[in-house]
């Protein structure tokens, strides 16, 4: 079975907006790179595909857009050639490697789950918290930035239970970011 992995920037205070943390540097680009070079697949909900495809999407020129950086390149390369899944009830025909995510949550991502592989990634909001809920994700990776964003959505707010996480890897940055992997403690605490 292949893991589910959820991976985000979150700022210490636990804010997980998009723009509430560092700026990319070379990095912390080359940690998400080797982190989507590790997936089969991506799931995301409709906000998250539609900012994710906006942002890494190879233009039909086939030519990187000019605001990008060369270190960037490689996580561009990685995010376009994956293979996505969208969840999502509004969204119609994503093109962008991508297909919807049909039928129920839980029993759809059973299913990928169980297709050969190395992973699948989750990233957003939301998303993430229904899977959460649902007791699907394996491991969770936190890019923690060194920032106090004092406002913005929050990482896994609303969840249901309490997840006892065993922290299995981190990684410090120039930055002071740190990468932590953790892995849900499974049974009793």
């Amino acid at each position: 079975m292949r893991p589910l992995r959820y991976s985000i920037n979150v700022t210490l205070d636990g804010c997980c907006h998009h723009e509430a943390g560092l700026p990319p540097d070379e990095e912390s680009m080359r940690h998400w790179t080797a982190e989507m070079e590790r997936a089969d697949a991506l799931l995301f909900g409709r906000v998250t595909y539609g900012m994710m495809e906006s942002a890494w999407r190879k233009p039909a020129t086939g030519t990187w857009p000019d605001w990008m950086d060369e270190w960037q390149i490689p996580f561009a390369e990685a995010i376009d050639r994956t293979k996505k899944y969208v969840v999502s009830s509004t969204l119609s025909g994503p093109d962008w490697q991508a297909e919807l995510l049909r039928g129920e949550l839980g029993q759809a991502v059973r299913r990928l789950k169980q297709e050969p592989g190395e992973g699948l990634f989750v990233g957003g909001v939301t998303l993430p918290l229904a899977l959460a809920d649902l007791g699907l994700i394996d491991e969770y990776v936190f890019l923690v930035q060194p920032v106090l964003a004092g406002h913005g959505p929050t990482l896994l707010a609303g969840l249901r239970e309490r997840i006892q996480l065993e922290l299995v890897d981190r990684h410090e940055f120039r930055s002071g970011a740190f990468a932590l992997r953790y892995r849900p403690l499974r049974g009793p605490v």
